[in-house]
């Protein structure tokens, strides 16, 4: 048992030292990334563990043998390890909080419909204790509504009040996964659940996947659930004239350049007349310089491994224009809406400086607020589930929404 309880505590203090130090380069971005995702959200229940398994060795074996003080150690190093990812977690309020005073001005609460009281700007503890429990008893979902044809990749959930609302602003959320993976039913639910809790229509939406999908089709798949939103969304309590897009990683470079190249008819086949303008942004570490004009390395491999393998498909040299129509980076214009981007300080699969580029550039250009949260600590995917740090961001996004959605009432 006692070599068994050494080889548990050295392996939680690599995880820990990981996810605060991650190690950088792109070959080491996946494993750095899941090694440290899920210790970085769940330090305090790790940290918990940490302390339970200490005590019950203590309590049965004592730390007689070398091998003991040894792991004895190591749980120390550990538990300090956690305490600084726990501490870091809690700075996303702060950080959240001066990025949206420093865009729309410092006494922009006093503008919302509802500022914050201290217990929307407190750690909600009770939720956390069981993060992936993610249900709402004052949300309803709609599962499964068609908004294109073509099977279980053009289908959409929406998520709203259980009771009957009438003109409510829209969130759109797209899942990220590398263009490649995943679907509606995995991301963004923590900020889907809270913002149909204050009144909101959220709506999550699945596209075609690559390989098989090629881009554009994806961003088109997109541009139809807009058109398909403004001509249905009232149905469901939704104001067709507001929707605001959301999402991570894949679905931030898609929200973004959703945001970016509003009815675009190069990508709006067969329904260019379809208005496709959304009013506010707030990406999730996305996936901004899809063409590596930018020259970062980290893009670079990005375009060669992933994007022109499988995700586009063609020589990147002779389609560059191709990739520069893609890329969010390149795109920015005066026509933006208001963004709020966010990123993580520690993210390995897309490091920040790339967030950090479309931000100086969104700010030169466009003449609506941009605001920038780089999270401390904070990896890849941080908002997946309800953690210390999703539910600060959670709760930023909510407000520079309803400052969006009450500044677009008032035009």
């Amino acid at each position: 048992m006692r070599p068994r309880f050494l080889t548990r505590r050295a392996i939680q203090l690599a995880l820990t030292a990981n996810a605060l130090r991650p190690p950088r380069g792109e070959r080491a971005a996946i494993p750095a990334f899941f090694a440290g995702w899920l210790t970085g959200e769940l330090a305090p229940h790790l940290l918990a563990l940490t302390a339970a398994d200490t005590a019950a060795h203590l309590a049965r074996h004592g730390a007689r043998s070398r091998s003991d003080r040894v792991a004895l150690g190591l749980s120390a190093l550990s538990a300090a390890g956690l305490g600084a990812l726990v501490v870091n977690s809690q700075r996303a309020r702060g950080k959240v909080e001066q990025a949206l005073a420093e865009a729309l001005g410092p006494r922009y609460i006093e503008d919302l419909s509802r500022p914050p009281d201290p217990n929307d700007l407190a750690t909600p503890w009770g939720q956390l204790v069981f993060p992936f429990r993610m249900h709402s008893p004052d949300v309803r979902r709609d599962r499964n509504v068609a908004y294109a044809p073509g099977g279980k990749r053009f289908l959409m959930d929406i998520y709203r009040p259980k009771e009957p609302v009438e003109g409510r602003p829209v969130l759109l959320q797209i899942h990220g996964g590398a263009w490649m993976i995943d679907s509606k039913d995995h991301q963004g639910i923590p900020l889907m659940q809270h913002m149909a809790q204050r009144g909101w229509v959220c709506v999550a939406i699945n596209y075609p996947l690559s390989p098989k999908a090629r881009w554009p089709e994806h961003i088109v798949a997109i541009k139809r659930a807009v058109a398909w939103i403004r001509d249905n969304i009232a149905g469901y309590g939704g104001d067709p004239t507001f929707l605001a897009a959301t999402g991570g990683s894949a679905g931030g470079h898609l929200a973004a350049l959703l945001a970016l190249t509003a009815n675009d008819a190069s990508l709006q086949p067969g329904f260019a007349e379809a208005d496709t303008t959304i009013q506010a942004c707030a990406p999730h570490y996305g996936v901004y310089d899809f063409a590596a004009t930018s020259g970062s390395p980290a893009s670079e491999y990005r375009l060669k491994t992933l994007l022109a393998r499988y995700v586009v498909g063609k020589d990147p040299v002779e389609h560059l224009d191709e990739y520069i129509a893609a890329s969010p980076l390149d795109r920015v214009n005066e026509k933006a809406p208001p963004f709020f981007v966010i990123h993580g300080e520690n993210d390995t699969m897309v490091p920040v400086p790339e967030a950090r580029e479309f931000v100086r550039r969104l700010r030169e250009t466009s003449p609506n607020p941009v605001a920038y949260a780089e999270l401390p600590g904070a990896q890849h995917a941080f908002d997946v589930f309800p953690s210390i740090r999703s539910a600060h961001v959670v709760r930023g996004v909510e407000r520079f929404l309803e400052w969006a959605y009450l500044r677009s009432l008032a035009e």
